[in-house]
């Protein structure tokens, strides 16, 4: 584990050097990978670094998502590819997208292959066995947390959306204004967020919600999936988060192009992203007056 400057710290320099709120996500799917490279295992490290490369003046993070190379057998690739970010894109941190929702001494296991083993700055974690699931990990202080929150999947609403109940005088309950979602951002920001690392994921399928998000988390990093692929209405959601926010995304970049310009087209759509991102977080903090 080498020492760096806290996630936050270089989450923010990355921003203003890039003038970027986009992190990539790299989900390297080899069917999708162009020839003579298709199909290729092998190929994941180079798949990837190839779209670092392409990409390292524009983005804010990046996001590797473990899964896409654990089940292949390919975490070494992946500890290659968190050491190539190190040295093509210095100070862009690294946020593992592992999504850990353990407690106790597994977690404590978890937290070690996150930030010794991997080297990330921050890591993706499910709170839903509440502070014992995300206790083990505040023992490295500079690394950063981002807590599942108001997830931009379909069933996300299934748990997520649940008014909480509340405590009536005399010991009865009833079900209160806050949802479980609201609970979940208000303990990241403040009982749990004991040395100012924490962030929340909030999809940009549910623009509404990040603004719930916002009305009790107001100050906290939100890491934004659902731009591109998932369809999410980037205005509304750049509108409702105001400032603060990371905006994933991943296969709209990855897969621009399946052909020998991959690369190139990566970079045409960060880019594209990129900017776009930036005027409709400029049109957010200057508005038109109305007639």
């Amino acid at each position: 584990m080498t020492s760096r400057p806290s996630f936050i710290q270089q989450w923010h320099e990355a921003a203003e050097r890039n003038n970027s709120a986009l992190c990539v996500g790299l989900d390297p799917e080899p069917s999708r990978f162009p020839a003579p490279w298709t199909n290729d295992p092998l190929r994941l490290f180079d798949f990837c670094a190839a779209i670092v490369d392409a990409t390292a003046d524009l983005v804010c993070a990046y996001k590797p998502q473990i899964a896409y190379f654990a089940a292949l057998g390919a975490e070494g690739q992946l500890e290659q590819l968190i050491a190539h970010i190190r040295k093509a894109a210095p100070s862009v941190p690294v946020i593992l997208d592992a999504k850990r929702g353990d407690i106790g001494a597994t977690a404590q296991q978890y937290a070690r292959e996150a930030f010794e083993r991997y080297d990330a700055d921050a890591l993706t974690l499910s709170p839903y066995m509440g502070f014992d699931s995300v206790e083990p990990y505040l023992h490295y202080p500079e690394r950063g947390l981002f807590l599942l929150c108001r997830t931009s999947n379909p069933g996300g609403g299934d748990l997520q959306t649940l008014a909480l109940a509340s405590a009536r005088a005399g010991g009865s309950a009833h079900l209160g204004d806050e949802l479980l979602f609201e609970r979940v951002a208000r303990l990241a920001a403040f009982d749990w967020n004991r040395h100012g690392q924490n962030g929340l994921v909030a999809g940009a399928t549910n623009p509404a919600d990040i603004e719930r998000i916002r009305a009790v988390a107001p100050d906290v990093p939100l890491l934004i999936p659902g731009i591109g692929a998932q369809g999410g209405d980037l205005a509304a959601t750049v509108r409702a988060a105001r400032h603060s926010f990371l905006i994933n995304a991943s296969r709209s970049v990855l897969y621009a192009s399946n052909g020998r310009d991959f690369a190139d087209a990566a970079r045409r759509e960060a880019r594209r992203l990129r900017d776009a991102i930036n005027v409709e977080a400029h049109a957010a903090a200057h508005p038109h007056p109305t007639p």
